[in-house]
């Protein structure tokens, strides 16, 4: 097999592709973006303005929701907490039972419920970690469309019969999920593309789930216990505002190349995003370059292949963080079945749907919550989340850091006594939610794909010394983008030093015993944690 260089500047000028410049591309060059007009690109700004001014209506609480659809979740969802008051909270099983009985009506329900349930599946720390096990089993694939109907919207939306575009098209999907299903295919032109192509009808249930959630969302505050952060009407207006942008592929479209350009003026190619086709995109249809690599767990055949998996996800954790803080764009939605690594060890990334875009404010206030967080500056922390939008403008940052009792000694929670562990959290929980604590967008797809990255580690690097990948990152950023952090930040003239100790403490590890963490040691302690947590109740 030949390995391509990851230096695309070391290629022969014949042989490099001619849109590198515009982003992290891959080298074997399908199609030109640097010399054909995109047609799809020039509605991009007006579909997001457009999607703005829906989002409103989409979570208003409707005084009738559309009713056809709203007695069917009624009837799912009630037999649910029913079955769930009647046998699961008598038995003792309050929690586990619920959260049981939400993903079997999720998946009862259809794509738009499944979705959500795939969101919450990434919210550990926001929801209660019984609901997050739940909802992880609506991760598997769900059952593919008919390739008829694949047919008729490919047909339909690229306005030419399927064997006049592709000279090859296997019916058989590699991948379905809850808004749309891939397919593998060559252009009569001999490039090999994947399909992407949105369920028939999915646009417009989802509007009518959205409508009927919103609806819903209030009569079930306070009376279930799903959620510590993120009560129902606001994961409605979480959910809508992420799932509403899935719903056009030309939004998809620009997201990429968006992604790739940010890695490339970051001179991050570590990182390869597939090109869109310039004409073959709509907004139920996206036709883009085939990468291949290895699946995300295939630890065996990365090293087989000579592939530093620690330099995977030191380009990982770099990557995603540069572009977040210093750009405001990044790829919202990182789990193992939205990437690969390739042979030459770079990560090619897929699906976004899902992308995170930061106001200049937020990227300001995520870029000061890393270097606070480094410097152990708890109240830099708080007026970080509180400029995010987790809790309101006018919070007493003073009053925070005292309720929470953030500016005290740091405690090991594998110290505490179960009900002792149980009562901090609750009482964490309890002030966080006196202040108006939220989790807003920008901040849920941050957090997600920390877990993910949290996961990647466990998977590819489980020997990796934490404080020394926290320092290693911390570095990084002073030494390769130190100016232009301190201008952003108002700290010209002025030093950051990084406070290992205070590292140690976010750990919750007692930092005048602890030189070295390991994530195994990681995992155990969190396993201990979990284990003096189960059976007890939080809410």
């Amino acid at each position: 097999m030949t390995v391509a260089t990851t230096d695309p500047d070391q290629r022969p000028d014949r042989d490099r592709p001619d849109d590198l410049h515009l982003g992290s591309f891959s080298d074997d060059q399908p199609w030109s973006l640097a010399t054909t007009r995109l047609s799809w690109a020039r509605s991009v700004d007006i579909l997001r303005r457009e999607q703005a001014r829906q989002l409103p209506w989409l979570t208003k609480p409707p005084r009738f929701p559309p009713a056809a659809r709203a007695l069917t979740v009624v009837l799912v969802i009630g037999r649910a907490l029913v079955l769930w008051y009647l046998l699961d909270r008598r038995a003792g099983r309050s929690r586990a039972g619920l959260a049981h009985r939400i993903r079997l009506s999720a998946e009862r329900l259809g794509p738009t419920y499944i979705k959500l349930a795939q969101i919450i599946s990434a919210g550990e720390g926001v929801f209660p970690p019984e609901l997050v096990a739940e909802c992880k089993k609506c991760r598997d694939q769900v059952p593919a469309v008919d390739f008829e109907h694949v047919e008729q919207v490919v047909e339909r939306e690229l306005g030419q019969p399927i064997d006049e575009l592709f000279r090859s098209f296997d019916p058989v999907p590699l991948a379905a999920a809850s808004i749309a299903q891939v397919h593998a295919a060559v252009l009569q032109t001999g490039e090999e593309v994947v399909v992407k192509v949105q369920r028939p009808g999915i646009d417009t249930l989802v509007r009518k789930d959205l409508r009927v959630l919103s609806w819903l969302a209030p009569f079930l505050v306070g009376r279930i216990p799903v959620a510590a952060l993120a009560n129902p009407p606001a994961l409605v207006q979480l959910f809508a505002e992420t799932i509403i942008e899935e719903l056009d592929f030309r939004l998809e479209a620009a997201n990429m190349i968006d992604v790739a350009e940010v890695f490339a003026k970051l001179d991050q190619r570590g990182f390869v995003v597939p090109r869109p086709h310039p004409d073959h995109v709509t907004k139920r249809v996206l036709v883009m370059e085939r990468l291949s690599g290895f699946n995300f767990d295939d630890v065996v055949g990365m090293k087989a292949a000579g592939v530093d998996t620690h330099a995977v996800i030191r380009t990982g954790m770099i990557g995603f963080l540069e572009g977040a803080f210093l750009h405001g764009v990044f790829h919202g939605d990182l789990h193992g079945g939205n990437l690969f690594v390739m042979a030459d060890g770079r990560t090619a990334l897929m699906d976004f749907g899902i992308t995170g875009r930061l106001t200049e404010d937020e990227r300001t206030a995520f870029l000061r919550m890393m270097m606070t967080a480094t410097s152990n500056d708890v109240r830099g922390q708080v007026a970080a989340l509180r400029d995010l939008g987790a809790l309101p403008p006018d919070t007493d940052i003073e009053a925070v850091v005292v309720d929470l009792k953030l500016d005290g000694p740091p405690i090991d929670p594998t110290a505490l006594a179960p009900e002792e562990l149980v009562h901090e959290i609750q009482r964490i929980i309890k002030a966080l939610l006196g202040y108006g604590a939220r989790m807003p967008k920008s901040l849920m797809l941050y957090v997600k794909n920390l877990i993910f990255i949290d996961g990647a580690i466990a998977t590819l690097a489980p020997e990796l010394d934490m404080f020394a990948a926290v320092t290693d990152v911390a570095t990084h950023f002073a030494t390769t983008h130190g100016p232009t952090i301190a201008a952003q930040l108002g700290l010209a003239g002025s030093t950051w030093e990084m406070d290992l100790d205070g590292v140690k403490a976010g750990f919750g590890v007692d930092p005048a015993t602890t030189d070295r963490l390991s994530y195994a040691d990681l995992r155990r302690r969190r396993a201990l944690i979990q284990k003096r947590l189960s059976g007890r109740r939080l809410d």
